[in-house]
């Protein structure tokens, strides 16, 4: 059984829903906020991936733009939120393979700096660190250092920003 990952297509969008609706014990907010995300000036379509198994979606991950701002300067990053995989097929690395695939199109980009707020145990397995012992904030959402994290995609990038992550509007509800 071979697992396709790919861009994401509106034909997808249903499938992309129930992902997520499913993955998230079949509560709405995340498949709402992909909505949100998609109809927004932050959404970058080739950053929303599915992962696939004869035609069925079984996986999704969306990476958006957001801004850190600075005293006198507002930086571009890349958020993470939501990456979903279907409950029968979690624990499989689908996740691992959509965030890897996320990364390396990232990069492609000139994206090197992603943030989340997320599980302190999986990220890290991705080079997930604690976002404000390198000088970076969030006050949008109160959540404690250890689910507040930032990922490196090209070494010293994390020395060329600090400031406080401003989360566009589709993240408020």
């Amino acid at each position: 059984m071979s697992i396709v990952i790919r861009t994401e297509r509106k034909e997808d969008y249903s499938q992309v829903w129930d992902v997520n609706f499913q993955a998230f014990g079949n509560r709405e907010d995340e498949a709402k906020l992909v909505d949100r995300i998609r109809l927004s000036e932050y959404f970058i379509p080739n950053l929303s991936i599915v992962a696939e198994i004869n035609n069925e979606i079984i996986g999704h991950i969306l990476l958006s733009k957001a801004e850190v701002f600075d005293t006198d300067m507002v930086h571009e990053v890349i958020v993470l939120a939501p990456i979903a995989v279907k409950p029968g097929h979690q624990n499989q690395g689908i996740g691992k393979q959509l965030i890897l695939e996320a990364f390396n199109r990232c990069k492609d980009m000139g994206y090197f700096i992603v943030m989340l707020i997320g599980h302190p145990t999986y990220y890290p397995k991705f080079e997930f660190k604690q976002a404000r012992q390198f000088g970076l904030e969030l006050t949008q959402f109160e959540v404690s250092d250890d689910v507040f994290m930032v990922c490196e995609l090209k070494s010293n990038e994390l020395s060329k920003i600090k400031g406080e992550l401003k989360y566009p509007k589709a993240f408020l509800g």
